[in-house]
Order: C-alpha cells, then structure tokens, then sequence
C-alpha cells in the first residue's frame, strides 16, 4: 500500500486518515469495495466499477451521497500522488450511521466514507501461472449478500489463506448445493471443446468487471460462453481453466490439485489473455 489515501475526496497521508470508531462499518462489517486496475496511471474500466459498487451499496443498505465523476477525479489525483503507473486501488464505501442493536445517539455528518487507497501490482500473469485447489469452506447462494463485494470479506480470505497453507495460490469455492461458484477472490473460468465455460451468478459468484469484460472480448473472438450451473465433475473435464479479477487480469491455471494443464500458443485462454491487456493498454 502506498503512502497517501483518499478520504472522502481528499488527499491525506495514511497515517493521518481517520475515521470515526463507531459506525456501521466498525460494528457490522457494513461497507463496499472494488479493486480497480490502474494502467499507464489511469483507473481501468472505472464507469464499470462505479456502477456495480453503488448497485452493491443498494443491496448492503450502504447510503452512497458521492458522485461517481468526482470520485475519479479523486482517484487519479491519489494515483499521481503515489507515483502508480501501474498497479490496482481498492476503493470503499464504508457506511457511517449505525444501524441494529448499537447506535450512537446525536451521531451528525456523512452517511458515509469514501475510502480509496493504490499499491503495486500483483506479479501473477501469463508468464507466472497458477495453482488451483478444492476450498474446504463452502459459500451460500443463500446469502442476502451473495454476489455482493462487501468489505466483510473474511470468508474469503480465509479459503485462499487455507489454499496458500497447502502451498496453491487459489482455491475453488463450492456452494451449498456443491455447485462451482468461484475461485476465493477472483471468478472462474474454463474451456472445453472451443466453448468458454463461467459459472452463473444465481450461484453465488460475483458479477466482476474483468469476468463481464472476458465475456465481451469472448463475443467479439466468437468464442462461444455458457454461463451456466456446474459441478467439480464438469470443472476436471476442462481442457483450460483460467481465473480473472482487477488484480489479476487473466491468470493462466496449469494446476488443479493432480491436473496439469498447458498452455499452447493460440489458445482460447492465452488469446483472452492477451485480448484484455491489449484493451487495458488502449484503456478502453
């Protein structure tokens, strides 16, 4: 993490952020995040980002009185400040007033923060791929929150710390009904017979930038996509699998617990792979 933050679209050095101890966020875990990829200094796809964080805000009852154009105006200050001209940026709303059980009485100001903070980049890529485990800790499509990128993100820090214990760099997490949702912080995706597979949000999985923007680049290669329900059986019959999120872009898989898996020149997932950085370098 770098040296200076954003705090409610002002520039502020970390050490000096503050915010108050009781608030929805402190007590509840109520609160929003997205993690934004920065190339050549500029957030990537921050329209995308924004609105799926206010739409994930509606869901988490987070009051958001910020504007998403001002926001990134706010955003790349913070990013030129910090010196990034590559990296990612992790952008929160953080809900203020408390709602339940502990309010705090005469509570005046904003309904909420707006958090924003940059680091490096992650080294994973094409050129480092990764290894893929079973998470033992299941997620619940049930969930009033399924789907939704809250900052209460423990679950999934736990899976992929439990994968990295076993010495893999991410884990596939089931649902309750043993259905492939995602992987611990990044969605899923794989080929089998020149047709791209995704699992389909009622799963549970999170409807990210980077898996909407691989399902576009899919289209315009005529790569077919089948969103759909699937089981471990359909996931260990794949002949590529690949993860993507903001940190990662597209991260090539070459190992599945005992599966192997190679990456030959022209294949769908390299061809997607090197699709998204070329749309990441023309800043689309």
């Amino acid at each position: 993490m770098h040296q200076q933050v954003s705090l409610n679209n002002r520039l502020v050095a970390a050490t000096d952020a503050r915010l108050p101890a009781v608030t929805g966020a402190a007590l509840y875990g109520r609160g929003v995040f997205t993690v934004v990829a920065v190339e050549r200094g500029r957030p990537f796809r921050w329209d995308a980002h924004w609105e799926r964080l206010t739409e994930h805000a509606r869901r988490a009852r987070v009051e958001c009185a910020f504007d998403g154009a001002e926001a990134r105006e706010s955003l790349e200050s913070l990013i030129e400040a910090n010196g990034v001209r590559r990296g990612r940026a992790r952008v929160q709303l953080l809900a203020r007033l408390g709602r339940g059980q502990w309010k705090v009485r005469g509570a005046e100001g904003p309904a909420s923060d707006l958090l924003m903070l940059t680091a490096d980049a992650r080294p994973h890529g094409a050129e480092e791929p990764l290894a893929l485990t079973v998470s033992p800790h299941r997620a619940s499509s049930l969930s009033p929150l399924a789907g939704v990128k809250t900052i209460n993100y423990l679950e999934q820090v736990l899976a992929w710390e439990e994968a990295r214990s076993r010495e893999f760099d991410e884990a596939v997490r089931l649902n309750e009904r043993g259905e492939v949702v995602s992987a611990a912080m990044s969605n899923l995706f794989w080929t089998l017979r020149g047709t791209l597979h995704t699992p389909a949000l009622q799963t549970g999985a999170v409807a990210g930038t980077t898996r909407a923007a691989v399902i576009e680049l899919a289209a315009e290669a005529a790569v077919p996509v089948v969103e759909g329900v699937y089981t471990l059986r359909d996931l260990t019959d794949a002949e590529e699998i690949f993860l993507t999120s903001a940190t990662h872009g597209v991260a090539l898989v070459t190992a599945f617990d005992f599966h192997r898996y190679t990456v030959p020149v022209g294949s769908v997932a390299l061809r997607l792979h090197e699709a998204h950085r070329e749309l990441m370098l023309r800043g689309d």
